[in-house]
């Protein structure tokens, strides 16, 4: 998987997440923060407070933890996948 696919992947878990549950809005803005990190975060719960950080700056809503270490997993189980790292 090239790095491209990966992006768009991890984009599209992002948008699926909506952890707000808003509808017509797109998280663009917080998604591509949160791929520019996954670039160089390995560690699920690093990325995760990372996650609740910007998603509580853009919105001024807290999302637990919990929640944000979950999705962690998930990209970087995408990014996994496609650095052939399993």
């Amino acid at each position: 998987m090239e790095n491209i696919e990966m992006n768009r992947n991890a984009i599209r878990t992002l948008e699926n997440w909506n952890p707000f549950n808003l509808t017509d809005f797109s998280y663009d803005t917080e998604a591509a923060d949160v791929v520019a990190a996954l670039q160089y975060i390995d560690d699920p719960s690093e990325l995760g407070k990372f996650i609740q950080n910007i998603y509580e700056q853009s919105f001024d809503q807290w999302i637990p933890i919990e929640k944000c270490i979950d999705i962690s997993y998930k990209l970087l189980a995408i990014k996994f996948e496609a650095k052939c790292i399993l």
